[in-house]
């Protein structure tokens, strides 16, 4: 039996939901932030536009390597005249191959008017089927919902479908809360 009473507490917990709904597209993110079995932060801020907000993204994971992919995504999209696709390629490849990058421990939703994607330490770049991702321990919660609604005849848009799914996951996982925030695409 090993001893965990040294470790310090791991961050965990995120719900992250990016859907595409006509022209629209959105990403949404609660605010909270776990250490452990502890609420540490309500109000996170899990959301960051690039590109003179042509494209949007979202993280699960570490915040301190996140911000570390957001600076790497942000130099590739400069390289790459903001070819999303090319720069989330990119991004994957270095990740997957860097030493010091191979140790972070985040997702990342990218989106622009053209893509969603999403971008995983194993060099993973995923076009997810039915124009909507979800990544963070209540993804699947807020995934499962948004397909739901995307589904049915409704007038609800690409925000309110969002914020409603994002809603139910809060409803459901105990590592995200309520405090949403949303993210358009321009």
């Amino acid at each position: 039996m090993s001893d965990n009473s040294t470790r310090s507490p791991s961050h965990h917990g995120t719900t992250i939901l990016c859907l595409k709904k006509g022209k629209d597209i959105v990403i949404a993110a609660d605010g909270q932030v776990s250490l452990g079995n502890h609420i540490v932060k309500a109000t996170a801020r899990k959301l960051r536009t690039l590109s003179g907000n042509k494209i949007v993204a979202g993280f699960a994971g570490s915040t301190a390597d996140a911000f570390t992919l957001f600076e790497r995504l942000e130099a590739k999209l400069d390289k790459y005249s903001n070819q999303l696709l090319r720069s989330a390629v990119e991004l994957a490849k270095d990740w997957r191959t860097d030493k010091y990058l191979r140790k972070l421990e985040a997702m990342l939703i990218v989106a622009d008017k053209d893509n969603i994607l999403i971008v995983t330490g194993n060099g993973d770049v995923i076009e997810p089927e039915g124009n909507v991702a979800a990544i963070g321990s209540g993804g699947f919660f807020a995934l499962s919902a948004a397909k739901a609604l995307m589904s049915i005849e409704t007038k609800m848009n690409a925000e309110e479908i969002a914020l409603k799914s994002m809603n139910i996951a809060a409803d459901i996982c105990v590592f995200s809360n309520h405090n949403i925030i949303t993210e358009k695409v321009k």
